[in-house]
């Protein structure tokens, strides 16, 4: 059996990496915390035996050799890169109940057909380097390398010129750098549910069916900077007031939609941002989520035509920065997950995600899965992110017998 103390002690070993005072957590991709995440990580996995390889993006990879090496290896993992201002469990506990799965093995010489390879995805928050899932989106063929690098961070510090450093301190750790992508027999993830579903059901592990799609766009509203205090209404091009009509405007046209839509902006500024001036410029995102892609393609069709309007006499451009699919995941391995639930604990219940992972990705070239843990209140991205110990043990022994199950 898993032991529960020992992944536990893991959970609280790796929360010390990047905390803050007087609680919760930053290590932002491919920054000096991460970083150190990654090493104590593979230190984890040397101390186990495991052969610990590195790609092109920097994903970790810690490899237990199966009976037939031959076999493609079922892959476990999730991210340990984090929001500024961040809990200790989002991604960090999937990889960590993956390492807990080959603990388990190794230490009880437990035998099995095919490879396992435990991974950390680099930077799927995206909060330093936007879009995020990074590492697991060209691992999987979603995007192209040079896109990827070639992304800033609000310091002007180049994608590429971060994960180079990276790079470098994996190797001169001694790391074995292998730098294609290969296709796995399996993905299998453990992730909090940054939700309240489970919560409120009482239910230790859920069964995760898919995840919704995902769009991002930035929007630019330009319009003519004037003195507040001289200039007539008639007058104006105000950019706020242009971005005001936009956004309500968009706004109107998804009231329509079910439940299920998410419309966040979660950036908004103004330039020159002085008080008393009219905004020359306004410059805002938003996050779209839908599990249906016709609705996400319709939406996109509606917000492309308004940006083509002027909004009280202002320009308007919009980027679609990023588009990620909606996806259901392996039949065969929900029911896996399902029969490995109802052997530790109860029935799991079923869930659609809302947030995107790595597992949206790599459902693209191999059967994937997931399965959430509560989190309390539903709150996550936040220092007061919480999970119950015993929960998390729960989820992470489930994790192991689906493991076992595909391992063969």
């Amino acid at each position: 059996m898993l032991d529960g103390p020992r992944f536990w002690d893991d959970v609280q070993a790796l929360a010390t990496i990047g905390a803050l005072d007087p609680k919760g957590i930053r290590r932002l991709a491919l920054d000096t915390q991460d970083n150190h995440a990654r090493l104590w990580l593979a230190e984890q996995g040397r101390s186990l035996g495991c052969q610990v390889y590195f790609d092109a993006l920097g994903n970790l990879f810690l490899r237990r050799e199966g009976q037939d090496d031959s076999l493609a290896p079922l892959l476990i993992g999730s991210h340990m890169d984090s929001q500024p201002l961040a809990g200790a469990h989002d991604g960090a506990l999937g990889v960590l109940a993956g390492l807990a799965v080959l603990r388990t093995l190794q230490e009880q010489s437990i035998e099995h057909q095919r490879p396992l390879e435990i991974v950390s995805w680099t930077n799927e928050e995206g909060a330093r380097f936007a879009p995020g899932a990074s590492g697991s989106s060209w691992f999987a063929g979603q995007r192209e390398y040079d896109d990827i690098v070639a992304a800033l961070d609000d310091n002007g510090v180049r994608f590429g010129d971060a994960l180079q450093e990276c790079l470098m301190l994996l190797e001169g750790k001694g790391l074995v750098y292998r730098p294609a992508p290969f296709v796995p027999h399996a993905f299998l993830e453990l992730h909090i549910e940054q939700g309240p579903v489970l919560e409120q059901l009482g239910k230790p592990v859920g069964v995760v069916s898919g995840i919704q799609g995902v769009n991002w766009y930035r929007i630019e509203v330009e319009g003519v900077a004037n003195h507040a205090g001289t200039t007539p209404r008639q007058a104006r091009r105000d950019a706020f007031d242009g971005a005001h009509e936009l956004v309500s405007a968009m706004k109107a046209g998804i009231r329509e939609q079910d439940d299920d839509l998410r419309f966040t902006i979660g950036r908004f500024s103004l330039w020159p941002d002085a008080v008393n001036t009219i905004a020359q410029r306004a410059t805002f995102t938003i996050d779209l989520r839908h599990p249906d892609q016709q609705v996400l393609d319709a939406l996109d069709s509606r917000f492309h035509a308004l940006a083509e309007q002027e909004w009280s006499g202002c320009a308007v451009s919009l980027e679609a920065t990023s588009r990620v699919a909606p996806v259901a995941f392996s039949e065969h391995l929900l029911a896996v997950l399902r029969e490995s639930a109802g052997s530790v604990c109860a029935r799991a219940p079923e869930l659609l995600s809302g947030a995107f992972h790595d597992a949206i990705h790599l459902a693209h070239v191999c059967p994937t899965a997931m399965l959430f843990t509560p989190c309390r209140a539903g709150i996550s991205h936040h220092p007061d992110e919480h999970i119950e110990r015993q929960d998390a043990v729960i989820s992470a022994r489930v994790l192991a017998e689906a493991a076992l199950r595909v391992l063969g």
